[in-house]
């Protein structure tokens, strides 16, 4: 199955170019050229939330800026713990990423709740950053 033909089974803010995320749909080149953490779900969700966040064009500066540098955030400090070898390092960034993915979740419904962003737009990101904090969770333990 191609990714075209998962278009209509995939919620409209997958980016089909990552779909399915380490599957055969994934080019040759672009195997080659990623790292192994970068071929993660919790790698792939994370960027898709940042991603979102910055298209979301927040009418709100203060809460644009809050949201996309959370967003920003929670994805490096993922990016960090997950090629680490060390246990509690990793621990410490998944928390911290978790802390940020919060901080994203917070700014976004805000910005929904002043109308500084459509609610479609902020349900989507919610509905990543609920998928992530499951992830982050299991990736603590």
């Amino acid at each position: 199955m191609t990714p075209m033909s998962c278009q209509r089974f995939l919620p409209h803010f997958v980016d089909l170019r990552l779909w399915p995320p380490g599957g055969k749909e994934v080019d040759k080149m672009q195997k080659e050229t990623l790292m192994s953490f970068q071929r993660m779900d919790a790698y792939q969700v994370a960027r898709e939330i940042a991603r979102l966040v910055h298209l979301a064009d927040i009418r709100d500066a203060e809460l644009r800026d809050q949201a996309t540098r959370a967003a920003k955030s929670a994805f490096l400090n993922l990016c960090e713990g997950l090629p680490n070898d060390s246990v509690a390092l990793r621990r410490k960034y998944f928390v911290q990423s978790n802390n940020s993915l919060h901080e994203t979740a917070g700014a976004i419904d805000l910005a929904a709740a002043i109308g500084a962003v459509a609610e479609e737009q902020a349900r989507d990101i919610q509905a990543l950053a609920i998928r992530l904090k499951q992830m982050l969770k299991a990736l603590r333990k």
